[in-house]
């Protein structure tokens, strides 16, 4: 058996308890995968619980985040040039411009969370 597979043991009066350690490496998510791991916590219980004993949930919601961020920045780009919102609109009319980024903002989210964060 492989050194990092071998348990160690502690003995507390009559019983003996496995030594688990989970390593904590410090990794960092934003809103996704804060989303992402209320949801798993929520509606995925034993899904969550196998990720968190093993040490990969945190990865996995990184990983989450990260990949929404790209997917609602490339969403957002893409839906503004289809709807020809530019800078000379931005320029002309600031609060239209506004409107119709907030409108692209909020139907992008919903596709990411859908795609991403919720499934």
């Amino acid at each position: 058996m492989p050194k990092s597979m071998e348990i160690t043991y502690q003995r507390k009066g009559d019983y003996l308890f496995p030594n688990l350690m989970i390593e904590n490496s410090p990794v960092s998510y934003g809103k996704y995968g804060m989303l992402r791991r209320q949801f798993l916590k929520e509606n995925r219980r034993s899904w969550y619980q196998s990720m968190l004993l093993s040490g990969k949930l945190d990865s996995h919601l990184a990983e989450i985040d990260e990949k929404a961020n790209e997917r609602m920045e490339q969403m957002t780009e893409q839906m503004a040039q289809a709807e020809n919102v530019t800078e000379k609109l931005k320029a002309e009319n600031p609060m239209n411009w506004m409107a119709k980024m907030n409108s692209i903002r909020s139907r992008a989210e919903e596709i990411v969370l859908t795609e991403l964060v919720y499934s």
